[in-house]
């Protein structure tokens, strides 16, 4: 009988055997990456690294980066407040919610912008650096030359849409090495997972810092026309690896092809520095000359408001929302709406269509949100957006989708909105959605 049994054992194919093993999943498909060595400066993968994309809120790393050379400078303290002019307090959500004529302290900024991605944090720091923002914006581009990043320009201080506003995966790759290699004192603050700010907290939207051993930053970034994009330092015993991804389709999943780069490359680092003369940044770009020392930093100017666009008065609501009963307002790139579940908006140019065809730019400017759900994974609300939007296109046609976190009981939740509404509006919106068994609640914005 146990021979029998050795025998039938035997019979079983080895193919069939080995079908039944799991297989590793394959990585979620990005748009471009880089992964750099920092121990020797080589490049140990490229991926489209020189390819021009749009780097969303990885562009507060420059903002930052320029910020951190005024506090060195001691022109800035952490202690030092900053002014909120008109102009960063229109900023689109993510936001802290700053209103004109208040203030900041620079400490927090940089926590603001580190963990919420707060896009009214950027414009604070941009007008009191620089008096406007487009003055600041000049700067920052400026300093990309002088660091190395060669294929970048900048528009604003916070990633929001401007189809001028450009980068590559290399030249993140190099603004991420020098925030660590020229700024060390400050760079830590990129490690911070949760951040409080007037009883309210933050956590931060690097998942990596919590879910992938060794992670100690940098930053993550999202718009519709950008994707998701992240750069990331990891240390691990003697090694450590600096790797940007950009265009990921879903946050999950570019945190996912994050890891599976930097699981690859891991095993193949130096353990061991290149020796000190040898520029790191240099052998990243594949050039020879050290970058030049940085000029004198340009005086510190009193932030200047620029105009905020003010929309045209809303039409009077009707009964029942109808298609005429939404009015579209000529938006600005500074209020552009989108999906801001990582602190950045749509592109401009990414416009929804209606059922005939026309394309109608999104609508942010409204005081109120028609709250379709909350939930625990950013995913879910998300796809309770789309499936609301879905179903009831006629009365939501124009408003913002987006999702916005909070902390409750010690859990971050999500909640699923749709902005651009007045009072009136919003309250008619929602009857119209319930009567279609859809749920909702209208909020007045943060």
């Amino acid at each position: 009988m146990a021979l029998s049994l050795s025998v039938a054992l035997t019979a079983i194919p080895l193919s069939e055997a080995l079908a039944k093993k799991k297989r590793p999943a394959p990585a979620p498909t990005i748009a471009a990456a880089i992964v750099i060595d920092m121990n020797t400066g080589g490049v140990l993968h490229a991926q489209g690294a020189d390819t021009r994309r749009h780097p969303a809120s990885l562009t507060k790393m420059m903002t930052l980066y320029v910020l951190f050379g005024y506090m060195r400078a001691g022109k800035i303290t952490p202690g030092t407040e900053l002014a909120v002019t008109a102009h960063a307090a229109s900023q689109a959500p993510t936001k802290l919610g700053l209103k004109p004529g208040a203030t900041i302290r620079a400490s927090d900024a940089i926590k603001a912008l580190i963990t919420k991605s707060a896009n009214d944090a950027a414009a604070v720091v941009a007008e009191n650096i620089a008096g406007s923002e487009e003055n600041f914006a000049r700067l920052m581009t400026d300093t990309a030359r002088r660091i190395g990043m060669k294929s970048t320009t900048f528009k604003n201080a916070s990633g929001l849409p401007d189809d001028e506003q450009i980068s590559t995966a290399r030249d993140m790759a190099v603004l991420s090495v020098r925030l660590i290699q020229d700024y060390p004192e400050y760079y830590e603050a990129f490690a911070t997972r949760q951040f409080s700010f007037k009883g309210k907290r933050y956590r931060n939207h690097n998942r990596l810092l919590s879910n992938y051993a060794g992670t100690d930053g940098i930053k993550t970034g999202y718009t519709r026309a950008s994707g998701f994009n992240l750069a990331a330092s990891v240390r691990r015993n003697d090694k450590h690896l600096v790797a940007v991804v950009l265009g990921g389709k879903t946050g999950a999943g570019r945190d996912a092809a994050m890891r599976a780069l930097l699981d690859r490359q891991f095993p193949g680092a130096s353990a061991k520095k290149a020796p000190a003369a040898k520029s790191l940044v240099a052998s990243l770009l594949g050039a020879s000359p050290t970058p030049a020392a940085p000029p004198p930093l340009p005086p510190l100017k009193k932030p200047v408001s620029a105009p905020v666009a003010t929309a045209p008065a809303p039409a009077a609501p009707a009964p029942k929302p109808k298609k005429s009963a939404v009015v579209l307002a000529a938006a600005t790139p500074s209020i552009m709406p989108a999906l801001a579940s990582e602190g950045d908006i749509a592109d401009p140019t990414d416009t929804l269509q209606t059922k005939r065809g026309r394309a109608k730019q999104p609508r942010f400017e409204g005081a109120y949100h028609v709250q379709v759900g909350a939930f625990l994974s950013q995913g879910d609300a998300e796809n309770r957006l789309g499936a609301v939007q879905q179903r009831a296109l006629d009365l939501l046609d124009g408003h913002l989708p987006f999702t916005a976190s909070f902390m409750k009981d010690d859990q971050e939740w999500y909640r699923a909105r749709f902005a651009g509404f007045s009072k009136s509006d919003a309250q008619a919106t929602c009857a119209a959605l319930k009567k279609r068994s859809l749920d909702c609640v209208v909020m007045q914005s943060e």
